[in-house]
Formats: C-alpha cells, structure tokens, sequence
C-alpha cells in the first residue's frame, strides 16, 4: 500500500510522516530537500533555477514511486510526485518563473514517467493556513526559507487547494491543521490515527 503526506511547506508533513510510520510499523520515504543541490540558489533567484530544482524533484520523486510499486509492504511517503507536478511546477510557471518551453519539457517528461506508475491508495492533505505555515517556518529556522515571500506560500495554498478538490481523482483524507499540534499533544494525533483508521480499516480503534 502507498500512502502519501501532501502539504504545503511548512505544514508538518514530514513530522506526520515520522509519526505514521512508527505508529503503524510502515516504511517512511522523505522529501530529500537537502540533497538538492539547487535549493539555496533556487530561493535567491527562483526564475533563474526553477527548471533545475523541480527537474532534479521529479527526478527523485518518480525513482521513490518506482520503488514503491514494486514493494511488498506499506511505504509512507512525504510529498507526491503529483504535487511537485501540480503546484510548485504549476505555481512557478504562472508567477514567470518557468518558459513555456521549460514548462511543456517537464511535463512530457512526467507524462512518460506516470505511464508506469499507479496514484497513492490514499493521500493524506495537511490544509494549513498562511499564518501559521509562516509561524511554523520561522519556528524550524531553515536560512534558506526565511528568504520565502509571502505571495509565494499563498500561491502555493491556492493551488493546492485547486489540486486536491478540483483536479485530483485519487483518494484524499483533508485534515485541517490549524490548531493541531499532533508531535506534542497526544490527543491530537489520536485524532488524525481514528480518521485514518476510518478511511483505511472502515473502524475506528
């Protein structure tokens, strides 16, 4: 089974991620942020890097499904190919940031990629607001994303938005996160587990 944490930047997904696993006994894949050697330079000049930051995401993204359709076992994965796809790729070619020319490889290039894989069994969207992405992101310390512009993340938010409830024909579970400290309070991971329980095992536990 392929189950995918999908969320703006700053929304807890890989925390969740970390969470989910070791609650379920599922195999975690994370986002490899820092291993992209365009990511620093990407948030200094974004028009300039942008092709060569979400190619190197879209690269590693459809090694890790890949991996997973062929696995025998649940995997857990922060952040989908799909996301990467239809908001950030889509978010930086509507801002400027992508050529028409760049924007229609890139998505040749993932249209050949999804011919051989199949969509997560479930996705899971952490919807966060604005507000408190920025707090959250101020709070982890990351130099790199304190460099973000607010328009930027709200593009974001909006597009996500649109991805989840408009274009995306897989299976969602949206868990509204303002006001949710899962890492912390107990009760509030115990929420998230009951709703993922529903969704997957038809019971709560």
């Amino acid at each position: 089974m392929h189950i995918a944490i999908a969320g703006n930047i700053g929304a807890g997904k890989t925390t969740l991620t970390r969470m989910l696993a070791r609650h379920y006994g599922w195999e975690p894949r994370f986002e490899p942020v820092r291993e992209n050697p365009y990511l620093e330079d990407y948030y200094k000049d974004i028009p300039r890097w942008s092709f060569c930051l979400e190619t190197f995401f879209l690269k590693e993204r459809f090694k890790d499904v890949l991996a997973i359709s062929h696995a025998d076992h649940t995997i857990i994965q922060d952040r989908s190919i799909f996301e990467g796809v239809y908001v950030f790729v889509k978010n930086n070619y509507e801002q400027g940031n992508l050529s028409d020319n760049d924007y229609q490889t890139y998505m040749e290039l993932f249209h050949l990629m999804m011919s051989l894989v199949s969509k997560p069994d479930l996705m899971i969207y952490l919807r966060k607001s604005v507000p408190e992405l920025v707090r959250q992101i101020q709070l982890r310390g990351r130099d790199y994303e304190q460099q973000m512009q607010l328009d930027y993340l709200k593009g974001l938010n909006l597009r996500y938005d649109d991805f989840i409830f408009k274009y995306y024909d897989g299976r969602v579970l949206t868990i509204d996160s303002d006001g949710l400290d899962f890492e912390h309070r107990p009760e509030d991971f115990r929420k998230i587990i009951d709703r993922i329980d529903a969704e997957l095992f038809g019971l709560f536990s």
